[in-house]
C-alpha cells in the first residue's frame, strides 16, 4: 500500500489499470490488483509476525480500544494499528517460521502518567491477586484508574477490567474461571488511567501464571514421540531360528 498526494487533476479514485484508489481514514491510498508473485523469506516473515500480532490482539479489543485512544487521537490511526504497530516491532522474537510472542516486552498503552512501583502478582483460589505501592509518585492522583488485561494466549481469550480498583487502594483481586486457574497460561498486564480520561500510564507486565503453553507445532511433536514409543512397546521381540547346517 502506498500513499497516493494530489496530482495535478487532484486525487484519483477507483481503478486504473491494475492500481485501485481510495480514501482511508481521510488519506488517499493506492493498492495493486492482481496475484502477486512467490513470497521472499522477508515477505513471508512480514506476514507471519502480522498474524502472530493480530492473533494476540483479537480478544483484547475493549481494552486497545480504551488504552490506545488518547494516542490515536488526532491521527489518522486507530487504536488497534498503533496497538499492532507497536508489538509487532517490539514484542516479537524468532525468526520465521518460528516467530513467537515475547510476553514480557508486549505493550497495551503509551502515555505519560505515572506507572505504580512494587507491582506484585500472586495465584489466588478463585482469581488473581494484585498489589502496588501506593506512596511516592509525583505524576498521578490517588484516584487514577488501574486497568487489568488478562490475556490466554492458549484459549485465544481474553479479559478486560477496565475499572478494577482505584490508585489508592495499593491492591485489588480479579476473578478468573476456576478451571483456566488450574491450568492454562495467564499473562497480566495493567496501565493507570486519569479518572478524567485525559491521561493513561504506560503499560506494566504484572507477570506470567501457570507458566507457558505449548505451541500447536509442539503439540503434534510430542503426540508423534508419544505414538512411536507405543508403537515400540507393542512390538514383540522375534525369537531367534537356530539354523542348523548339513
Amino acid at each position: 500500500m502506498a500513499i497516493c498526494y494530489a496530482g495535478p487533476h487532484g486525487h484519483p479514485s477507483g481503478k486504473i489499470g491494475k492500481l485501485f484508489f481510495y480514501t482511508l481514514n481521510g488519506q488517499p491510498v493506492c493498492r495493486l490488483i492482481g496475484r502477486p508473485g512467490k513470497p521472499s523469506i522477508n515477505q513471508l516473515g512480514n506476514r507471519q509476525a502480522m498474524s502472530v500480532t493480530m492473533s494476540l490482539f483479537k480478544p483484547m479489543a475493549d481494552f486497545i480500544n480504551v488504552s490506545f485512544k488518547l494516542e490515536a487521537e488526532g491521527t489518522v490511526k486507530n487504536p488497534h494499528n498503533l496497538a499492532t504497530s507497536y508489538n509487532k516491532k517490539y514484542a516479537l522474537t524468532g525468526q520465521y517460521p518460528n516467530i513467537k510472542v515475547d510476553y514480557s516486552k508486549v505493550i497495551l498503552s503509551k502515555g505519560s502518567l505515572e506507572m505504580a512501583e512494587d507491582l506484585k502478582l500472586s495465584k489466588g483460589e478463585e482469581g488473581i491477586n494484585l498489589s502496588w505501592n501506593t506512596a511516592g509518585f509525583e505524576n498521578g492522583r490517588y484516584d487514577d484508574i488501574l486497568m487489568v488485561m488478562v490475556s490466554h494466549p492458549d484459549r485465544e481469550h481474553a479479559s478486560s477490567f477496565l475499572n478494577a480498583a482505584k490508585r489508592e487502594d495499593g491492591s485489588c483481586f480479579i476473578p478468573v474461571h476456576s478451571e483456566w486457574m488450574r491450568n492454562g497460561q495467564m499473562e497480566v498486564y495493567v496501565c493507570f488511567k486519569s479518572a478524567s480520561g485525559q491521561l493513561i500510564s504506560d503499560s506494566a507486565y504484572a507477570g506470567n501464571l501457570n507458566g507457558l503453553a505449548e505451541s500447536q507445532k509442539e503439540q503434534e511433536e510430542k503426540n508423534i514421540i508419544v505414538y512411536l514409543k507405543s508403537v515400540f512397546i507393542s512390538l514383540k521381540p522375534v525369537s531367534r531360528i537356530k539354523i542348523i547346517g548339513c
